[in-house]
């Protein structure tokens, strides 16, 4: 006859490192929350969207108009929506957004106005762009392997 016998207190020890780290994720959230800040403001100096399309400059009309106090940026008259970009992170989720109601209104474009992504590669099905999902699923690997490290 064959005995076999095993130690599984190594296995245990990393199910029971899991399952206190999956009950607060807070940490991995606040670190995609701080990458996706990170890439949305990129693209105030890139002034392009989520899949890198170069947003639609100025009409004529609108440059014509445009207050001589401005900063002469496209999206930055002021700096009011880009100093409103914020993260918020729980222990399950992270929400990423901006302050001012008008990021709206760049995020879909309105019937005078074309859209100028920030968030969403596709906003109405809430769609991110490729690489920061990408970027996202790098963080969410590198904290899976890194709990039984």
């Amino acid at each position: 006859m064959i005995e076999i016998q095993t130690n599984t207190e190594a296995f245990d020890q990393a199910l029971q490192q899991l399952q206190r780290r999956l009950k607060n994720l807070r940490p991995v959230m606040q670190s995609v929350g701080s990458e996706l800040e990170s890439r949305i403001a990129n693209r105030f100096e890139t002034r392009s969207d989520p899949d890198g399309k170069a947003w639609q400059a100025w009409s004529p009309s609108y440059l014509a108009n445009y207050p001589k106090d401005g900063r002469g940026k496209l999206l930055q008259r002021t700096g009011d929506l880009i100093s409103s970009l914020n993260w918020q992170a729980t222990d399950t989720s992270v929400r990423v957004g901006f302050g001012q109601i008008y990021g709206t209104y760049h995020e879909f474009g309105t019937e005078r106005m074309p859209r100028r992504g920030l968030l969403y590669s596709d906003p109405e099905q809430g769609q991110l762009g490729a690489e920061d999902e990408a970027a996202i699923d790098e963080l969410l690997q590198d904290w899976i392997d890194g709990i039984f490290d």
